[in-house]
């Protein structure tokens, strides 16, 4: 019986066969470039394969570039916030210096303040009491404050002093209720006193008969009288005049030209006495 195949070349022969075969191919293209189209159509082939091989490399490259970029972008936003508030506060600080200048500038070029010694003081603190109108201020003994000094700012009278300590002070504001100042009429020369209310806005004028001749709209100012305050700074505006018969006294209140609500810098204020101004004046007389 014979078999269906035969047998073939030997396994050996085949391998010859197939290197000779590929030895006259490789020297056919290189020599002749027989097969240049047959390299194109295999490489347009499998170039999809390739892409599709590229595409989760690739992906992972775009989100890895654009996660980097978020990243930058938002250290890059946050650095230039901190810097924009920082600009801001430093804008802020030098409107802050321009209106403290400014406060100084008219404090020192007040109208109001004449040849007496004066120095400036700023407010240190406010008194919480509700019926006590303090301010406390950043100078003292060390710096030859006294009790009872006059205290004024570039609008008018502000108070005095009321407790002296090594490096600060206690001032009593004009409005305060115990407090008291003579003052005069500008416009007649006529003298009373007023006394704090215990309002910011307002002091009243006590023991006035109801026919002095006082007008709504008066200027006040220091009369000088008692030696403590300066005769001539402003004290404030008459803003009502009443009276009742059954009293023996007018009703007579004033708007004070200082604002004790924004209260920053002061002047303390060293008196000149009367006595070196009379004995000035009549050596300038001779």
């Amino acid at each position: 019986m014979k078999p269906i195949f035969g047998r073939g070349p030997s396994l050996q022969l085949r391998l010859f066969l197939a290197i000779l075969l590929s030895v006259g191919l490789m020297l056919a293209d290189s020599r002749l470039d027989a097969f240049a189209n047959v390299r194109y159509l295999l490489n347009s082939a499998i170039s999809p394969l390739q892409y599709a091989a590229n595409l989760p490399r690739d992906l992972l490259d775009g989100m890895s570039g654009q996660l980097s970029s978020h990243q930058r972008l938002l250290a890059e936003n946050k650095a230039l916030k901190r810097e924009l508030l920082v600009k801001q506060s430093d804008v802020l600080l030098l409107d802050q210096l321009k209106q403290e200048n400014q406060r100084l500038r008219e404090l020192l070029g007040s109208p109001f303040v004449r040849d007496e010694k004066k120095l400036i003081a700023e407010v240190m603190a406010v008194d919480s009491d509700p019926y006590s109108h303090q301010v406390m201020i950043d100078k003292g003994r060390v710096d030859g404050v006294y009790e009872g000094q006059p205290v004024i700012n570039e609008k008018g009278i502000v108070g005095q002093v009321s407790y002296v300590g090594a490096h600060n002070s206690r001032v009593l504001l004009l409005i305060d209720p115990t407090h008291a100042i003579p003052i005069q009429v500008v416009r007649n020369d006529i003298r009373v006193i007023a006394s704090g209310s215990g309002q910011i806005d307002q002091v009243q004028l006590e023991h006035v008969p109801s026919s002095t001749d006082i007008e709504v709209g008066d200027l006040l100012v220091t009369s000088g009288l008692g030696g403590r305050y300066p005769e001539g700074y402003p004290v404030g505006h008459v803003t009502e005049f009443s009276f009742d018969n059954k009293r023996p006294f007018a009703q007579i209140k004033a708007k004070p030209t200082v604002q004790f609500d924004r209260l920053r810098y002061l002047l303390l204020v060293w008196p000149t006495p009367r006595e070196t101004l009379m004995v000035g004046d009549l050596n300038s007389g001779e």
